[in-house]
């Protein structure tokens, strides 16, 4: 009976020496164990916030403290029926970062049917408060350009003193790139041929620089959209930058698109139709 305690407590502590030569980490000091987890945790730290946290914490300051401007004194917004009725009286007075509303795009069209429905109000407006104003119309991919093309050009008359012309292209849809080029093209076209002005093409820095950064855009003043950057990267010439979606201004209840000119005022003024056709006499 005794040899056989015996015996069973011998098998015990070899079974226990069997398990422990078995496992790796029981041969590591702790101290190192939790310099490693120390080192996995930081890891895993780091990459989230240069992943989720970075890329968004101007936005987040943005939206929940202040925009930061770059630098520039024409400032200008743009705007459609997301900005819902505008206090003109305000607006007219009010001040971005110091400096007076010095320009204005509204929101005309989409596709080949969709009328913004306070384009007629905000376009007028603009004018009548001495806002040097502009018209765009979003692309649509599921539509022919030149249709559309033909329908804004139906809906927007444009002045003298007023800016050329504006496309706003932000998807590929279902276009291959090639497909996409070919029909902004068809619409830049027709519109120019319309208007006798080159018009601006507005569209993001990732989607211009995968899609329409073919020379033969190089010819239409660009409207950048690149949000929550203290500088541009874009290394090509530009005309405007809509540096933050998430803009205040007086006269306007919600948050706005808030833009920056390239130059100066007066550089502004000889991009509007009429000054052109007096710079070429």
């Amino acid at each position: 009976m005794v040899q056989t305690k015996k015996k069973q407590s011998v098998r015990r502590r070899a079974t226990r020496r069997s398990r422990n030569s078995k496992n790796p980490l029981r041969r590591i000091p702790s101290f190192l164990l939790w310099g490693l987890l120390f080192v996995v945790v930081l890891i895993y730290v780091v990459f989230f916030y240069r992943t989720f946290v970075s890329p968004y914490s101007i936005r987040w300051k943005a939206l929940y403290g202040t925009v930061t401007y770059p630098e520039g004194n024409v400032r200008g917004i743009d705007v459609s029926h997301y900005q819902e009725e505008i206090d003109w009286e305000h607006l007219r007075n009010a001040r971005l970062q110091g400096e007076p509303l010095s320009f204005i795009f509204v929101k005309a069209t989409e596709g080949t049917d969709i009328i913004d429905e306070n384009f007629n109000q905000n376009f007028y407006n603009a004018r009548k408060n001495n806002i040097v104003r502009g018209a765009y119309h979003f692309f649509s991919t599921k539509t022919p350009a030149a249709r559309q093309a033909k329908f804004f050009c139906k809906i927007v008359q444009l002045e003298d003193e007023d800016l050329p012309p504006v496309l706003d292209v932000e998807t590929l849809g279902d276009l291959q790139p090639q497909q996409l080029r070919s029909a902004v093209r068809t619409w830049l076209d027709i519109v120019e041929q319309h208007y006798g002005v080159t018009p601006i093409l507005y569209t993001s820095y990732k989607f211009k620089t995968s899609y329409l950064n073919t020379k033969d855009f190089d010819r239409y003043p660009y409207w950048i959209a690149h949000y929550y950057v203290d500088s541009l990267t874009y290394k090509g010439p530009w005309h405007f930058w809509q540096h933050t979606d998430a803009g205040r201004i007086d006269g306007i209840r919600g948050y706005v698109d808030v833009n920056v000119f390239n130059g100066s005022y007066d550089q502004l003024v000889k991009m509007t139709l009429g000054q052109r056709a007096k710079d070429k006499e």
